[in-house]
This record gives C-alpha cells, structure tokens and sequence, in this order.
C-alpha cells in the first residue's frame, strides 16, 4: 500500500465542558414574581463574634462561618482574608450570579467564568484609633476594578452585553456604587 492510499487519521475533536446551569424555568419565575412587585426586598442576617486580636467569626445560616482577620502589617494575624478582602468577595460573588442568571435568561451556555478584583482602599485613620481625622483622605474603597474572563457559546460582543448588564443589575455593585441608609446601635 502507497503512502498516497493511506488513511488519514481524522484530525482530533475538542469537547467543550459547560458550567452546571441554573434553573431556567425557576430564574423566569423568580423574574416575575419581581416584575409584578419591584418593592419587594429580602433581608440578609449575618452574627458575627470577635475571638481576638483582628480575628472574628461571621455566622450566616447553617454555613460555616466566615472567618476574617487582619494582614500581619495592619497587626493582625493573618489567618483569613481582610474584611475589605470579604467585600471584594462578596461582590465577585454577586456579579458571577448575574453574569450566569443574564446568560441563562439570553439562552447563552458559559464554558468559563473568573471575575479578578482590585480595590484601592484607605484607613488613614486607623479605624478611628487617633489616626488622621476624618476629614483627611477618604476612607474605604477608592476605586474598584473588575476583569471578566468569560467564555461560551456567543460571541464576545454577546458576553460583553451580558457583563456589562449584571453589573448595571448587580445588588452588590449597586449598594457600592449607590449611598445606603446606615444605622448602629448598641443592641
């Protein structure tokens, strides 16, 4: 047999894995029950107790807690991540479930989804510990940036559009970029 008869091996397939889906038909209902009543709110409940030091314990729900500490540089013991750390989480975490429930509400199938945070943030007071007054520099986040690696099956303009319209809808983002009514008390 000539060279020229033989058989070509086929060229190789790449399987693509999607990430598990949500539940299209309980997202539309939960859509829904929030298009016939937009004052609706739900409320978050969070216990947290200090052990020592910078180090606390978060309870929320059954879970188990979230554990929270200082950076050895700030004279913590750097056990855990730093509250402004926890925040960072939180909104990665909020804009990861819009970016997959705005995916599955435009029939987009994602492959992959990493969201990389950065924030400049400010305690020029040492959390009010005689450090500079309050009206020096600004304190918390100055500035905030979000990268999106996302992959599926549309096209980049199609992901963009996705991205850019949880974050517009992003609870998290939201009560960052939008002043809150604040209250503390004593309980």
């Amino acid at each position: 047999m000539s060279v020229a008869n033989a058989i070509e091996p086929a060229a190789p397939s790449t399987v693509k894995a999607y990430l598990k889906p949500i539940d299209a038909e309980g997202l539309a209902a939960f859509a829904a029950k929030g298009r016939a009543n937009p004052a609706s709110r739900g409320t978050n409940k969070v216990h947290t107790a200090m052990q020592g030091m910078y180090r606390s314990l978060s309870y929320v729900g059954d879970h188990q807690p979230v554990v929270v500490d200082e950076p050895l540089h700030l004279f913590g013991e750097n056990t855990a991540p730093a509250p402004g750390e926890i925040v960072l989480s939180g909104l990665g975490g909020c804009l990861a479930v819009g970016i997959t429930a705005v995916a599955t509400w435009k029939k987009v199938r994602l492959s992959r989804l990493e969201i990389f945070l950065e924030g400049d943030i400010g305690n020029p007071a040492a959390w009010g510990a005689d450090g500079a007054l309050k009206e020096a520099p600004d304190m918390g986040f100055q500035a905030i940036r979000v990268k999106v690696v996302v992959e599926g099956d549309a096209s980049r303009e199609v992901l963009d559009g996705i991205v850019q319209h949880a974050n517009f809808y992003s609870p998290v983002a939201n009560s960052m970029r939008n002043p809150i009514p604040f209250e503390i008390a004593l309980a």
